[in-house]
């Protein structure tokens, strides 16, 4: 959605060129995963936003008619049921902008993935 400008370097120069309606979407997005992950990095990862623990937790994208949130395919997957009324692929899902996003939601997908990098963490230690 940064219509061919130079990738942003953080969050706050992602969120700069969008609408202030999108951007307090995003922000709102955006406090909702740090608050259920606040050890996770605030980083720029394939130009959008992301979030790492142990590697990557989740990311996100502004779209012109949708907020893109991308959990991995195993937090789209373990989250199919309550995410059947929004549109969803392996590894991403669509939150129309024309409404309010589902924190409660997003933050226990956020949680699973910081449970399930934590998990991979701890068996890659004991290898």
């Amino acid at each position: 959605m940064r219509n061919g400008s130079a990738p942003a370097k953080n969050v706050n120069e992602y969120l700069m060129p969008l609408t202030e309606e999108v951007q307090e979407i995003l922000q709102e997005l955006r406090e909702t995963i740090l608050k259920a992950a606040p050890e996770a990095e605030e980083v720029i990862s394939y130009a959008m936003p992301a979030y790492n623990y142990h590697g990557k937790l989740v990311y996100f994208a502004a779209w012109k008619t949708h907020v893109g949130f991308y959990p991995t395919s195993s937090g789209t997957a373990a989250f199919k049921k309550e995410l059947s009324a929004y549109k969803t692929s392996k590894g991403a899902i669509q939150f129309p902008l024309s409404q309010p996003l589902p924190l409660a939601l997003i933050a226990k997908i956020v949680k699973f993935r910081l449970k399930e990098n934590k998990e991979k963490e701890k068996a890659k230690r004991k290898k």
